[in-house]
Formats: C-alpha cells, structure tokens, sequence
C-alpha cells in the first residue's frame, strides 16, 4: 500500500536511492582506476585483506570469551588466533601474499578447466559445448598466470578486485536508478504535482 503523492516517505526512498547511485558510481570509478593501476589494486586488496583477517579474529576472539563455558570455546580460540596470525602476515607480507594466492587461484582455473573438460567429454550431456568451452578457458586462464607467475602476481589478483569493484558499482546504479524511477512512478516529484494541479 503506498503513501500519497510526494509524501516524506517517497522523498526518503529517492534519497536511499539516490545514494545507492552514488555508491555505484564511486564503486565503478574505483573499478576503472584499479583497472589502469593493477599494482596499486593488488596491494590495497591484500591490505584489505589482512585487516579483515584481523577484524574477523579480533570479534572471533570476543565471542569465544564470551561463550568461555560452551564445548566450542577452544576452537573458538584457534580459529581466531589463526585468523590474527594470518592478518598479521598478509599486512607485513603483502606481495609475498599476493604471490601464493595466485599460484593458488591459477592452480584452481587448471584444476577446474580440466575437471570441466573431462567431464564434458565424457558425459557429453545437453550443454557438452558449454561446458567444453569454459574448461578450455579455464585451462587456457590457469597456464598464461603459471607462465607468468610470479610477475602476474602484481595484475591478477587486483585486476579480479576491480573487475569486482566495477560489476558490483554498475549493479548498484542499476538498482538505484531502477529503484527511483519506480517510486517517481508510484509517487512523482512535488514539481510534476504542481503541474499537474496548475
């Protein structure tokens, strides 16, 4: 059930919406940027990284002394000060993080192209081409980082962050802009009432 014309709750809602927009655009603009400096990407996404790793340990840590009584109360505590030494680590270390976890994420595109190309192959079901064309791909993804590593190291993992960046901002500026103009349909600005009561 919705308001009246122009009330102050259609207002708030083209405001929320016009921030989600906002959000978006400064979402894709970080997108763009970390695109031209893969490097700088790279490092401010293991950084980020690091200090989630010690945030998630600082409140993992809390919640098993709270919780001090219960049988989880220890693996409470090792799974926080895992995650504390692991924060500690990728923030002093961050090319040196930066390197294994594209090794890691080459490895998972080779591992994952092949079990698709086999599997293709051999089950050859309705999407067989599909299928065959994403394990070729990822394949093809895992060698090229292999081949280059450790010197893709320094694009990869910040070319995935920004790409993320730039899919996660255009979504929102899709949800934003969408969103208003259903409420201007629900509910058009004071000025198109004003015009229409004239």
């Amino acid at each position: 059930m919705t308001g009246p014309v122009g009330t102050p709750e259609s207002r708030k809602l083209r405001r929320g919406f016009g921030w989600l927009t906002f959000l978006g655009a400064v979402l894709v603009l970080g997108g763009i940027v970390g695109l031209v400096y893969t490097g700088v990407a790279t490092l401010t996404s293991m950084i980020l990284f690091g200090w989630l790793l010690l945030v998630g340990g600082l409140v993992g840590l809390l919640q098993a002394v709270q919780s001090r009584g219960s049988n989880f109360f220890w693996l409470g505590v090792v799974v926080a000060a895992l995650n504390l030494a692991a924060g500690v680590v990728v923030i002093r270390n961050p090319v040196g993080t930066a390197e294994a976890l594209t090794m890691f994420a080459a490895l998972l595109f080779l591992t994952g192209g092949v079990f698709r190309l086999v599997g293709s192959v051999v089950v050859r079901g309705p999407q067989f081409g599909w299928t065959l064309v994403q394990g070729a791909f990822g394949v093809l993804l895992g060698l090229l980082v292999l081949f280059d590593w450790p010197h893709s190291s320094l694009y990869v993992l910040g070319c995935f962050f920004s790409l993320a960046l730039l899919f996660d901002g255009l979504g929102l500026i899709a949800i934003g802009m969408g969103g208003r103009q259903m409420v201007d349909l629900v509910a058009p600005p004071p000025e198109d009432q004003e015009q229409s009561h004239n």
